[in-house]
């Protein structure tokens, strides 16, 4: 009798392909409208990629449980990522001050929408459906299809292009160093739980408990 093959099937580069270009559409949809709530924007485009990333790749049996050392891994992470940031700030502010007020614009984003409410969504909703498609699903694929290093550039690479429509050089360069952090801290652990509880941790205190000044 066979055994039950229960690893992720390998998803083909036709796949991969096309969730690469909904993400592309969604994200130009979500920062290049001006119409609309920004955070229920990008929520319903977080939310559209993880369903169509959990059908084509249904997650192993116990694939998606949380484990203690999740949490530690997470919430290091997320402080490192943090602690990061805000070097990188303050380096930004003394080399490329122009630019510098570009990240005034990307807070500029939260005006309108309740503190709370973007909390919530970033904590539950947006944090974790971004590491489940974006590093769980595309770059799982493309790791599986080009080999680890490889895999973890091309999907970091995607990740930071996807806000090219926002017209902010420093949110994409933040999206480059988020997601080749995440990226390199799922590469490593080889699990999404921890990178999920990084991603959640992260955002919620750098957009709204405490702010990268």
């Amino acid at each position: 009798m066979r055994a039950v093959n229960l690893k992720p099937k390998r998803q083909n580069w036709a796949a991969l392909g096309a969730m690469a270009a909904l993400a592309a559409l969604l994200f130009a949809w979500a920062f290049g409208w001006s119409g609309g709530n920004f955070w229920l924007k990008i929520t319903a485009t977080a939310l559209i990629l993880t369903i169509a990333s959990l059908f084509l790749r249904p997650p192993a049996p116990g694939g998606l449980a949380f484990r203690p050392r999740d949490a530690a891994w997470g919430l290091i992470s997320a402080a490192v990522l943090w602690l990061i940031f805000w070097l990188a700030k303050l380096a930004v502010a003394w080399l490329f001050p122009a630019l510098a007020a570009q990240v005034g614009a990307i807070y500029a984003k939260a005006q309108g929408t309740p503190s709370w409410l973007i909390a919530l969504l970033l904590f539950f909703i947006i944090g974790p459906c971004e590491e489940l498609f974006w590093r769980r699903y595309l770059q799982g694929g493309l790791m599986e299809r080009l080999g680890p290093l490889k895999g973890w550039l091309a999907a970091t690479g995607l990740y930071t292009l996807v806000h090219l429509p926002s017209l902010n050089l420093m949110l994409m360069g933040a999206a480059a160093v988020a997601g080749g952090f995440w990226g390199l801290l799922y590469w490593r652990l080889g699990r999404i739980p921890p990178v999920i509880v990084s991603h959640a941790v992260w955002t919620t205190t750098a957009f709204v408990l405490l702010p990268i000044p």
